[in-house]
């Protein structure tokens, strides 16, 4: 794992030096020295205006507590937020998120090795976050992101946005990450398992955008409902 030293780690690491655990669309995200919490980064919204942060901050916040309520307290965990200044003199949000240890992201968990009886459980888990992310949706206008990107450093992400990658991203979107691709959620290694949501934004972007993103993932909400029973439910 790369280690990165940076002012901004301040509030929760004395010597400003954190592990790179992952990374998203937008996220960088690090473990803390002792194991205990994951800070999350984006390094792309920071700002020398710590008023517009620290409004920034209270929308993630809320944000954060609307997809908590939709899903529940089995399936998402809390999460902070706290405003630190990184070493240009940016102001940024950092989302504090406790570390879920031996936990495995939904894209990394081998099916092969979990018996049928917990693989049926784990598919109505499934089902329901999905009825539950539905009404969301209904209820709020808003949807909490069940799937998630990976990437492996900011340069791959920048990359990754340029306009030739463009198809790629689609078919990617499209096909190919269902729901068991997520790497938004997590099965942990409590017994029983459960699975949790670790991902808590919402979309940034224009109305139209929005309601296009929603109505493909409500059809795609059906495509994998489907993946579900087939791959965990039918036995």
């Amino acid at each position: 794992m790369e280690r990165h030293r940076n002012d901004v780690f301040a509030p929760i690491d004395i010597d400003h030096v954190m592990e790179r655990v992952a990374g998203g669309n937008e996220t960088d995200v690090y473990r803390s020295d002792d194991h205990r919490f994951v800070v999350k980064l984006k390094g792309e919204l920071g700002s020398r205006d710590a008023a517009a942060m620290l409004a920034d901050a209270h929308r993630m916040q809320q944000a954060a507590r609307r997809f908590a309520a939709c899903l529940g307290p089995r399936h998402t965990i809390p999460t902070y937020f706290v405003l630190s200044r990184d070493s240009e003199g940016f102001v940024h949000a950092l989302a504090i998120q406790p570390y879920l240890a031996n936990a495995r992201v939904l894209a990394g968990v081998d099916w092969k090795s979990i018996d049928a009886a917990q693989r049926r459980q784990i598919g109505r888990d499934l089902r329901h976050i999905i009825a539950r992310a539905v009404g969301c949706l209904f209820r709020t206008g808003h949807l909490p992101d069940l799937y998630g990107r990976v990437s492996a450093s900011d340069a791959e992400r920048k990359r990754r946005k340029q306009l030739r990658y463009l198809p790629e991203r689609i078919w990617s979107f499209l096909v190919k990450r269902t729901i068991l691709h997520s790497q938004n959620l997590m099965l942990t290694a409590e017994q029983p398992p459960r699975l949790v949501l670790i991902d808590y934004d919402e979309v940034r972007r224009s109305t139209l955008y929005r309601v296009i993103y929603f109505l493909t993932r409500l059809i795609l909400f059906g495509r994998d409902l489907i993946v579900i029973w087939w791959r965990l439910e039918r036995g």
